[in-house]
């Protein structure tokens, strides 16, 4: 469970990490070390061009669901796996993309290498699964033990300042969620962007969000069987009085709920933007220890601190002191056991997935071993899996032509804020200022990180999995008071994803993204820029939706609009969200469209300028037709074909409750606000997607 940085990193879609200024210089190309394996294939993946034509239901109209036009019969035909809540464009490449790395792990256990030999035993020690057994709950121990010995509010602060570091993790979530009291993260200061900062963010849930705490119907249910496996991990571990602590711990856990901001304003930058000096921890947040609880997190010496949530990091720090201290040392106690459950005895795991993933998201099997393996060793020592995965799997025509396909898309963007209308030359000059400093970073990182002080054993999977967080923890607080590393990736190359940094006003597009369906070197232009093109308009967007845009060129948080430019912006902003608020994934349950604001203008403009830039690359070469489609109908069937999905109706409603991207059926509609896709398609007034050309919402 990761903690999910705050809005000033934004991402593509859910991250599947397989496991979430100065100009920078230029990416070097892979030396001899890092070769690729292969040259792009001569024929594409997926069809005769790069589509699979067999998915659509041509028994319905594109004007009247386009996602079931394109995808329908895929849907019909696609079972969701046993072992996944949801199913995917992103699956499909997940599923390729965890082989790849399962061979890199299991011949790295037998290299020579010491890093690659220190990535092979964490594996191993992970799948050590008789080893485990026979180890039953004593490698947890010690920290069990140091829980029951903590005396009175100052030890517990202490503690309570020791669980964040484990806060640090990849981008592997989607939107704000530490199961500690309180995350640490640490990155680019939002008001002064050439220094790193701590915020400090509302945590302590067992559930992923305050609404599955405080709301009725379902969400009753899923606090009964958490309850239930509350009480079972304490069982396991042989207490004696599991039941009567569950229902203290989850009783806790509901008041730490009611101190919880909502979703929406937890995605609200100005509301997180609160610099606060460490005297104003004691002085605005009373009743926790904050001497002791920044001992514990390494901090004590750190004067400057963002403080995300500052209502809920005051109702936590109360509650600190109001609860009873045993309440608070059996509730550590639990988080510690479920924290520790995947690397515990089988009857540990499997009530850890039997509540997380059954219950939660109606995921009726769990994973097969090696498959959480590798997610485990990814989480620990990712870099080095993902240069030795850069080494054999990324093509370096492939990196050539997707930089070659975001110069194109940038400098498309360019264009669309010259031809904007409604803004005036003082806006648009930050604007432009601030797209021809992006930065791009394609495949993987120019450095790599170095984990030799990091010490794994091949017969301690729980203590790996611990020294690992805390190596990762310390790694980050030591960048406090250094200057800023531009080049440092929050992702990792196998994972499928890609992000805007609006901090660094920095691109990331991890190699593990550039596979078909998102990318084939031997598939038709259209289809590409459609899907991958689509994407990294995607994230160039991010840097002018409602959120990156209220960050100048240089990445500081700063208003760079005049008033009736920000007005307009904010107008084209309501009308979107009022577009997705129509949608109705069940009776009377829609798409949050404030939630998923951001990510829908992102796909919005990006799909638009990806046309644009597709259109241009064209240079006047003839048009061809393939197998009945015309390339504007190619390119947006690319797009569509990329946000093929399907979901289990848990993992849906929950979803819709706390992601701040809408359903992959949803994020396909966005082709009814492009002009392009109505002829394309014959569109027609009076079919279900139509929008009149003034009701069609064009952000930049």
């Amino acid at each position: 469970m990761a903690l999910q940085r705050p809005l000033l990193v934004l991402a593509i879609g859910t991250a599947l990490a397989l496991g979430g200024c100065d100009k920078q210089a230029p990416q070097p190309a892979p030396t001899d070390a890092q070769a690729p394996a292969a040259t792009a294939a001569a024929k594409p993946q997926l069809g005769s061009f790069g589509f699979d034509a067999t998915g659509m239901d041509r028994s319905v109209a594109a004007g009247d669901n386009f996602f079931d036009f394109a995808n329908g019969e895929w849907v019909k035909r696609t079972e969701i796996p046993a072992d996944r809540s949801n199913y995917g464009s992103f699956n499909l490449i997940a599923e390729k993309t965890l082989l790849d790395t399962r061979a890199i792990l299991e011949d790295a256990g037998k290299a020579s290498d010491a890093q690659a030999r220190k990535i092979g035993d964490y594996y191993a020690a992970y799948m050590d699964e008789a080893g485990i057994e026979a180890r039953g709950t004593a490698p947890l121990q010690p920290q069990l033990q140091a829980i029951a010995g903590i005396a009175d509010k100052q030890a517990l602060a202490k503690a309570l300042g020791a669980t964040v570091r484990a806060d640090v993790d990849l981008l592997n979530a989607t939107n704000f969620y530490t199961p500690h009291l309180f995350g640490v993260w640490v990155s680019v200061d939002l008001m002064q962007p050439d220094r790193n900062a701590p915020y400090l963010v509302q945590g302590g849930l067992g559930m992923p969000d305050r609404d599955f705490y405080l709301q009725d119907g379902r969400m009753a249910e899923l606090r009964k069987a958490y309850e239930g496996y509350v009480s079972k991990l304490l069982e396991l571990s042989g207490d004696s009085d599991a039941a009567a602590k569950a229902a203290r711990i989850v009783a806790l856990e509901t008041r730490i709920a009611r101190s919880h901001a909502t979703q929406e304003e937890t995605n609200d930058v100005q509301k997180g933007a609160n610099a606060w000096k460490q005297a104003d921890l004691s002085a605005k947040a009373p009743g926790m220890d904050w001497a002791a609880f920044l001992d514990g997190a390494k901090l004590g010496a750190q004067q400057d601190f963002i403080v995300w949530q500052p209502k809920a990091v005051a109702g936590l720090s109360k509650l600190v002191a109001s609860e009873p201290l045993d309440v608070w040392k059996d509730y550590l106690a639990f988080h510690a056991l479920d924290e520790a459950a995947p690397y515990l005895p089988k009857a540990f795991a499997d009530a850890h997935f039997g509540f997380h993933g059954t219950a939660m998201s109606g995921t009726p099997q769990q994973s097969e071993r090696w498959k959480r393996g590798v997610a485990e060793t990814n989480s620990a020592v990712g870099e080095a899996v993902g240069k030795i995965y850069v080494e054999r799997h990324f093509d370096a025509a492939t990196k050539a032509r997707a930089d070659e396909m975001a110069k194109n898309i940038i400098a498309a963007f360019a264009k669309r804020i010259d031809a904007l209308e409604w803004m005036s030359p003082e806006t648009k000059a930050h604007a432009k200022a601030k797209i021809a400093g992006l930065k791009v970073d394609m495949g993987y990182p120019s450095k790599w990180r170095d984990y030799s002080a990091l010490e794994i054993k091949r017969d301690d999977a729980l203590g790996n999995a611990q020294r690992a967080a805390a190596f990762e923890y310390q790694r980050n607080v030591a960048k406090l008071g250094q200057p800023v590393d531009h080049s440092e990736w929050a992702m990792l190359p196998q994972t499928i994803n890609a992000m805007n940094v609006p901090l660094e006003n920095r691109l990331v597009f991890p190699a593990a993204i550039l596979q078909p369906p998102f990318f084939d070197g031997a598939a038709d232009d259209a289809i590409n820029y459609g899907a991958i093109g689509a994407v990294i308009g995607h994230e160039i967007s991010h840097g002018f939706d409602n959120a990156g845009a209220l960050f100048d060129e240089t990445g500081k948080l700063h208003n760079w609009w005049t008033a009736e430019d920000l007005k307009q912006f904010n107008a084209a902003g309501d009308a979107l969200a009022a577009q997705f608020n129509s949608y109705e994934p069940f009776p009377g349950v829609h798409v949050n469209g404030r939630l998923t604001l951001g990510e829908n203008i992102a796909d919005v403009a990006g799909l638009a300028t990806a046309y644009d830039a597709y259109r241009l690359s064209l240079q006047g070469k003839q048009e061809q037709t393939l197998e009945g489609f015309t390339p504007d109908q190619r390119f947006f069937l690319g797009f569509a074909q990329a946000w093929r999905s399907k979901a289990r109706e848990q993992a849906l409603r929950n979803s819709l409750l706390t992601n701040v991207h809408a359903p992959g059926q949803f994020r396909t509609l966005t082709v009814r606000n492009l002009d392009a896709w109505y002829p394309a398609f014959e569109v027609k007034d009076g079919q279900k997607l139509y929008l009149a050309p003034e009701k069609r919402v064009k952000v930049w």
